[in-house]
């Protein structure tokens, strides 16, 4: 009878001593997690920002999540990277070496002496990384504000749903980590890297007509969803070698969306993924290829596209096979056109100039931020590249001469005084000529904006 009980009891016991582990275990972790703060310098404000990272190796390199910068934002935008330990009142300069265009990850290096006191965190990844199991405990950190000195705190849950998105997600039945903070099982093994949090839906009922309005509520301190160990620890490696991330494999099919159900039918393609391709951009590596709109990608490389839900899933899993490789990759598409298959074999080129690495100047007595017109504004535009030219209004200042005139952000500036401008450099000097007279009193723009035309009249005073 007596060694029955002890049976029964033993897995509470090991519960209950694996349990006054996680002190231990807490203070170890503790030191692969930090706050980063910096500045965002834009044409009006300095704004703080406050992100949490991982560190990843002993060099003292960090990660932060996607969301961290904003996309319109060029590097030389971001000012004084100091990193804090958890818990810490100090921070310590750091360097930004640039966001990768797989994992979306911005990634940060500290200075001598902090980096020496951080952990990676592939020091706690076991050496095969397994898929937590659903109902696992799993843990994670979370960090209070900067007023409060980043003071860590314990968060703990377990798995409710493992989803491909199309990474593999883990989401828990509620908060488990900080977003970009690394997420344990029982025994102090990394198990996953908490994402941006997801929204939560709720029904908001009125007391005068009982009638419902959607309200979305996030987190943004605190995530439930992480992405497994096995999405994360491969990819770690990945440190831009500059700060606009390139290289970057670019294949030019735009529009992708997964195939209507009812046309999959129709085309027999019900047992499998398909995505269409709404554009093939002009000069691009597919359209050197061969492939059309209309296009239906079923395979990459001979491997069929994987089945996942939602079906918009797998649009983004195509983007990743070409993010993941670098320009001068090959990869063979499998298309269906009309009602043949064809092997499409495309050689990936380099992704042209970007927003955030095309030039721009403000001028502050127009109250105007003028960029320099790349090969996305010719997309977004549905135009030639033959036709690039001009430049686009990247900022206007509210109530500013420019924005009382009724330019606003994101308009084809194509003329300026009756001028046509060709390239950035024509704007910039037209513009700066401009803005050093001080008898002018006005200048007229002539913008395109959803395909329409328009004069502007910018009164100076």
């Amino acid at each position: 009878m007596r060694f029955r009980i002890f049976l029964l009891l033993l897995p509470l016991v090991s519960g209950l001593a694996r349990a006054a582990d996680l002190p231990a275990l807490w203070a170890q972790r503790l030191k692969t997690v930090v706050a980063v703060e910096f500045y965002t310098e834009t044409e009006t404000e300095r704004r703080p920002t406050v992100a949490y990272g991982t560190v990843i190796d002993r060099h003292g390199t960090i990660i932060l999540p996607p969301v961290t910068v904003n996309p319109r934002v060029t590097p030389s935008q971001l000012k004084e990277f100091k990193v804090y330990r958890a818990g810490g009142a100090n921070g310590v300069p750091a360097a930004y070496l640039g966001q990768d265009a797989l994992t979306g990850w911005h990634y940060v290096r500290v200075e001598a002496p902090l980096s020496a006191e951080l952990e990676p965190i592939t020091d706690f990844a076991p050496a095969k990384p397994q898929e937590p199991a659903m109902a696992e405990d799993v843990w994670g950190i979370g960090l209070r504000n900067k007023d409060e000195d980043f003071q860590p705190y314990f968060l703990m849950s377990r798995v409710a749903l493992i989803q491909g998105l199309p990474q593999r997600t883990a989401i828990a039945l509620q908060e488990v980590a900080g977003p970009g903070l690394p997420v344990f099982n029982r025994a102090g093994e990394f198990v996953g890297l908490a994402v941006s949090s997801f929204g939560q839906s709720f029904v908001q009922f009125s007391r005068l007509d009982r009638s419902g309005t959607p309200v979305v509520l996030v987190n943004v301190e605190e995530s439930s969803a992480f992405q497994v160990a096995a999405e994360v620890l491969p990819y770690l490696g990945r440190v831009p070698t500059n700060v606009f991330g390139r290289p970057l494999a670019w294949l030019g099919a735009n529009g992708l969306q997964p195939i209507d159900p009812e046309v999959a039918k129709f085309l027999h393609l019900e047992n499998q993924s398909a995505v269409v391709v709404s554009e093939v951009l002009e000069g691009s590596p597919a359209e050197q290829a061969g492939m059309k709109a209309r296009d239906i990608l079923l395979a990459i490389d001979g491997q069929p596209l994987p089945r996942l839900k939602p079906d918009r899933v797998v649009v983004a899993y195509v983007e990743r096979e070409i993010e993941r490789r670098v320009p001068g990759a090959t990869m063979t598409l499998t298309v269906l056109r009309g009602d043949a298959r064809q092997e499409i074999r495309c050689v990936l080129g380099d992704e042209p100039k970007l927003t955030n690495e095309a030039e721009r100047r403000y001028f502050d007595r127009i109250g105007l931020t003028a960029r320099e017109f790349v090969y996305a504004d010719a997309v977004a535009l549905r135009v030639r590249t033959s036709a690039m030219g001009g430049v686009i209004a990247h900022f206007v200042k509210p109530n500013g001469p420019a924005g009382v005139a009724g330019l606003h952000t994101d308009d084809w500036i194509k003329e300026i005084d009756g001028v046509e401008v060709k390239t950035f450099a024509a704007a910039a000097g037209k513009l700066a000529e401009i803005e050093a007279d001080p008898a002018r009193t006005e200048f007229v723009l002539l913008v395109s904006r959803g395909g329409e035309t328009a004069v502007l009249r910018v009164k100076l005073r």
